[in-house]
């Protein structure tokens, strides 16, 4: 019983269970403006856009920092998304996001790392810096994506890319040099350092990945919601917490060893949480209230803490 309960399939039992009694939870409450297949197959197609770019926090994350400049990014990345596909069509599309939030997570890596200050306090005064250039980019105007450009923003072309995102990360967190120092890193920084592990490149490496799936996930979002709007004064942050959801999610069932499959069914019940209670017509205030509670619950019953642990 014990090794069952430290196993894959209890970890996606849990996981599985969670989404079926959320769903059957609003479907009594909502039954004809919730939960039917074709609502489903949208809930998840937002979930596959915030779950790419849980997957690029999670580098981060499963190391103890955090990045909270992910909206800004996501922001002027898909203004730069949608201005570079007028000129170069889908390639500019798809380049110019990857280049811009691969360069912004550098720049976050770098300046976090020089700096010796929290990653919380540089990232959040790096998030000025990028909506400043996103007012700049756009001129304070919305921009709108070209109704032939939208290929990314339905099924199957999101869900392709999305899935491309998710084997990327599986591969470098499960085969690669980068995952190993990842999780030695997380466990145990010192040790990982007395080891020989370049503590610092490491964590620069890091907010790069995670700056390049911030530039996926602007694709996805740029196509799924064909307009982006300049940031200013922090608003961005608002763009923050769904993706940090799904890498909560990661980091609680990392220990039955399937972070990613957690990060995109939790992305889904966060979804279903959220969309169940717009199919109740509560206030916004209301829906965010309940679902901070939820993940709060849900992180706190799955996370086990062992006596003496720090918890970063």
């Amino acid at each position: 019983m014990k090794k069952l309960k430290q196993s894959q399939y209890y970890g996606i039992g849990i996981l599985v269970l969670m989404l079926v009694v959320f769903w059957a939870v609003f479907k009594v409450l909502a039954p004809t403006t919730f939960g039917s297949p074709d609502k489903l197959a949208t809930y998840m197609k937002s979930a596959l856009i915030y779950a790419v770019g849980g997957c690029g926090l999670y580098f981060i994350c499963v190391m103890g920092p955090f990045d909270m400049s992910v909206g800004a990014n996501i922001v002027l990345s898909s203004i730069i998304a949608c201005n570079a596909s007028v000129k170069f069509g889908y390639a500019g599309l798809v380049i110019a996001p990857l280049i811009c939030g691969t360069i912004i997570g550098l720049i976050n890596g770098i300046v976090y790392i020089k700096l010796h200050i929290s990653s919380l306090i540089v990232t959040c005064a790096l998030s000025l810096i990028y909506e400043a250039l996103s007012v700049y980019a756009t001129n304070g105007k919305n921009v709108i994506l070209a109704t032939e450009y939208r290929a990314f923003g339905d099924y199957p072309v999101n869900l392709i890319l999305a899935l491309i995102a998710y084997c990327l990360c599986a591969f470098i967190l499960k085969y690669t040099k980068i995952g190993t120092y990842t999780y030695a890193i997380g466990s145990n920084e010192v040790v990982a350092k007395n080891m020989g592990v370049n503590v610092s490149k490491y964590k620069i490496v890091a907010f790069t990945l995670a700056g390049f799936f911030f530039g996926l996930q602007a694709i996805l979002t740029i196509s799924f919601g064909t307009s982006m709007t300049s940031a200013s004064n922090l608003s961005s942050m608002s763009r923050n917490f769904t993706p940090l959801m799904g890498t909560f999610f990661g980091l609680a069932f990392k220990k039955y060893g399937m972070p990613l499959q957690a990060i995109i069914i939790g992305e889904f019940v966060i979804n279903i949480i959220f969309f169940g209670f717009i199919a109740l017509g509560a206030p916004t205030a209301i829906q965010d209230v309940i679902t901070g509670f939820a993940l709060l619950i849900i992180v706190t019953l799955t996370t086990k803490v062992t006596k003496g642990e720090i918890v970063k």
